[in-house]
């Protein structure tokens, strides 16, 4: 089974979400590597795909679709962070959660945003928020 860390990244009611070229859409995150935590692949992961350094990560659930283990974690972000497309990722782009499913994901993708779209949304706020 691979294993793979998967970031949410929140700002406000829009998700990040990161494209390969010629790829689908997918939320930030990569394969965890030999002798490292799934805490850590996201942390490294996260940098790598948008630049965005941060240790505020809240792992949710582990989740397995297919053959595959999602390690999916969960961020706030505030206006100041700007995701930069790095590495292999041709693009960033803020979406709503409500609009997920304009987007072209592949089908491992929808089960995880589906899966977790309506628990984030009803249980995670931003920190300091009111």
């Amino acid at each position: 089974m691979n294993t793979r860390a998967t970031v949410i990244c929140r700002r406000g009611d829009q998700v990040l979400f990161v494209r390969k070229a010629r790829s689908k859409w997918a939320l930030p995150g990569g394969k965890i590597e030999p002798r490292e935590t799934p805490f850590e692949a996201a942390m490294r992961e996260l940098e790598e795909e948008t630049g965005i350094v941060t240790d505020d990560l809240i792992q949710l659930a582990r989740f397995e679709v297919g053959d595959t283990t999602h390690f999916v974690f969960i961020t706030h972000l505030s206006s100041d962070q700007k995701p930069s497309p790095s590495n292999e990722i041709a693009a960033c782009k803020w979406h709503s959660w409500k609009r997920f499913r304009d987007l072209d994901l592949s089908p491992a993708m929808k089960a995880v945003v589906k899966t977790f779209a309506g628990f984030e949304l009803k249980t995670y706020s931003a920190p300091n928020s009111a």
